[in-house]
């Protein structure tokens, strides 16, 4: 995967975002109602023209809701990218779990995602998952949360299918700095539980800078591990992404 196209826009993005950060405020502003839905959605461009030619496109879209005792997040994305006339970056997925509390830290959830990767070889891998969950800190600021369960995992890679049973390990951080800034970082372990040297993990880690109520910008780095690829792939699938993101 080319890096130089997403530094090129990183470095746009973050320019925006820094000349635009002192100017934004949203003092004064109504009061409005709550909202049932959480919706945002990303993307992110950058193109190079000369020696090399490149194109980059990343996309997200994330939705959250929650009432009473229950809680729903939906994501999907999507990344595009070309270099030189040839493709080097083809995948899309997305996910759904919903959580119902029985305490205020304590739940059980359901979990759904899937994953397409044309440059792994990987034409689907979808994992499903129920399981139980505790937030160990949940306060407006910071939210750290882990989670475990058993799991099914079907998919198909350079062009076998398989299936298998997994035990699912994961944890989230959510952190608001101030009304500004906040940060996030996720971990998610799923091994086959016949085969312990075989397994995935999805790592994501990130940054979210507000430049006005409804517009921020959003970098993030992401990493897929597969223990066990396709034959002459890597094991590590890396994504850097620098996006605007709208708030609905």
């Amino acid at each position: 995967m080319s890096t130089r196209a997403y530094t090129l826009g990183s470095l746009i993005v973050c320019a925006a975002a820094a000349a635009a950060y002192g100017q934004a405020s949203d003092a004064g502003a109504p009061t409005q109602p709550p909202k049932i839905w959480d919706v945002s959605a990303a993307i992110g461009l950058s193109l190079t023209s000369g020696n090399s030619d490149t194109l980059n496109v990343n996309g997200n879209v994330q939705a959250t809701r929650k009432w009473e005792k229950n809680e729903l997040n939906l994501g999907a994305d999507v990344a595009y990218g070309e270099s030189d006339g040839e493709k080097n970056v083809d995948s899309y997925g997305g996910y759904a779990q919903y959580n119902r509390l029985f305490t205020e830290r304590a739940f059980a959830y359901a979990r759904v995602q899937g994953l397409h990767d044309g440059i792994a070889d990987l034409d689907y891998r979808i994992t499903l998952s129920p399981g139980v969950g505790y937030y160990f800190i949940k306060n407006e600021k910071t939210s750290l949360r882990g989670e475990v369960g058993p799991g099914y995992v079907f998919e198909s890679q350079a062009g076998e299918e398989d299936d298998y049973m997994t035990i699912r390990f994961a944890e989230r951080w959510d952190q608001k700095v101030n009304d500004h800034v906040k940060l996030w970082q996720a971990v998610e372990y799923l091994p086959d539980v016949e085969d312990w040297g075989r397994y995935v993990v999805n790592f994501e880690i990130g940054v979210e800078i507000q430049i006005t109520k409804h517009l921020s910008e959003r970098t993030y780095f992401q990493d897929i591990y597969n223990s066990d690829p396709a034959p002459d792939r890597d094991n590590n699938d890396l994504k850097l992404v620098a996006a605007l993101a709208y708030k609905f």
